[in-house]
């Protein structure tokens, strides 16, 4: 809300705790007996969520300063569980403490980028404060949508056209327009992909206020956007996509037990499509790029090795940037480093595979070393399911080259 609140955009007064005593202190400073705490986890669906401490929801009402205390104790430390974070939930480690105003009205309001016009659109509602998942499907003509021209920005008399269809009236049209207008010009300064307010309220004096927000930015923008994205909280994210950032590798955990290794994404994507062709599950996508170094690929080993779900490891390379030679260092030292008794298959083809091949012949590692992608694939299954059942089993296998 800060960064709202530097572009002159009405909000709540209230402030971010890290500890029960902070929102104790923040909840007695505002002066108020109607406060809201909201639990300051990365996903959608808050309220109706539950923490592991038995706490239900994560956005709760007060109605005295003395009480904000005890739900922190039950939230900071603590997962809340909603329908976007699944069944792990997600840790809270701040709460937001807030004065409860009363709202009027309440809208929805965002901006967002838009493939089919190339540029940002915005996506607005009078029934805010609920999913617009949900106003999409039980109400879509309740959706308002404009697009704006990237080159000449949003103007004040489309802000206000946008307001009015929102059902806003008087001296609240102006003020609304100006709320969207600042809202663009935060889009477009500190490079945002999504700028989501929900609910956006009119209270009872006719201010128009941004109750709740949820931001989304370039992650190629963060060379310029220091003050950003040094808000960032890594606890909220995957580690390994953590790890795999500070290498710049691209990487996204999924629930498979086949570890990729791969170069390019439409090359990953392809990965995992035959390995689910071939009845397997993919436990990741891992992009190295086209100019990764032998420890970067190192690294990626270490991520891939670090998910417990993983019983074998698919690696595919199509050298044409990228050497074979480097990756096959980066495997062979990977795997002398981690001690990886995991089956591991490597597919090399492209820029200097006859190198990278004798490399790995000469390295005495076990590694199956195949040349045809679909039969690379299929050992990768095979030997991920022998794995598997071993663990069941709780058998420990090993793996010599016939």
């Amino acid at each position: 809300m800060g960064l709202l609140q530097k572009y002159g955009i009405k909000t709540p007064r209230g402030s971010v705790a890290h500890s029960a005593a902070d929102a104790d202190k923040v909840a007695k400073a505002l002066g108020t007996n109607d406060l809201v705490i909201k639990a300051q986890v990365l996903a959608g669906g808050r309220g109706k969520g539950h923490f592991d401490s038995g706490l239900k929801g994560g956005v709760r009402v007060v109605y005295s300063p003395n009480d904000i205390k005890g739900l922190a104790e039950k939230m900071l430390g603590k997962k809340l569980i909603t329908k976007q974070t699944g069944a792990a939930g997600r840790i809270c480690n701040a709460v937001y403490v807030v004065e409860r105003l009363y709202v009027r009205r309440e809208f929805y309001f965002a901006i967002i980028m838009d493939r089919a016009t190339q540029g940002p659109v915005i996506v607005a509602s009078s029934q805010g404060g609920m999913d617009i998942e949900t106003v999409a499907a039980e109400s879509p003509d309740a959706i308002i949508t404009h697009p704006i021209d990237i080159n000449t920005g949003l103007k004040l008399t489309d802000a206000k056209n946008v307001a009015v269809k929102l059902g806003f009236e008087g001296e609240s049209v102006d003020e609304a327009a100006d709320t969207f207008m600042k809202l663009y010009q935060i889009f477009v300064e500190k490079d945002s992909t999504m700028i989501e307010i929900n609910p956006l309220a009119e209270i009872q004096n006719g201010d128009v206020m941004c109750m709740d927000a949820k931001f989304g930015f370039d992650d190629n923008a963060d060379f310029r956007q220091k003050d950003v994205f040094a808000l960032r909280d890594t606890t909220q994210e995957d580690p390994r996509e953590v790890a795999a950032a500070k290498w710049n590798l691209n990487y996204i955990g999924l629930d498979g037990n086949i570890g990729c290794l791969v170069n390019g994404a439409g090359l990953a994507m392809a990965t995992m499509d035959i390995i689910k062709l071939h009845g397997g599950d993919p436990a990741n996508f891992l992009d190295v790029g086209g100019s990764a170094r032998a420890d970067q690929v190192a690294e990626a080993f270490k991520i891939i090795s670090s998910d417990p779900a993983v019983s074998a490891i698919l690696v595919n390379i199509f050298g044409g940037i990228m050497r074979c030679d480097v990756i096959a260092e980066g495997i062979i030292a990977a795997v002398n480093q981690l001690g990886l008794t995991l089956p591991l298959i490597v597919r090399l083809q492209g820029t200097e595979v006859e190198a990278a091949k004798k490399l790995i012949a000469e390295s005495g590692l076990r590694m199956y070393s195949i040349d045809d992608l679909d039969e690379a694939a299929s050992k990768a299954v095979k030997l991920s399911n022998i794995v598997a059942l071993a663990k069941q089993a709780g058998v420990s296998v090993k793996f010599d080259l016939a």
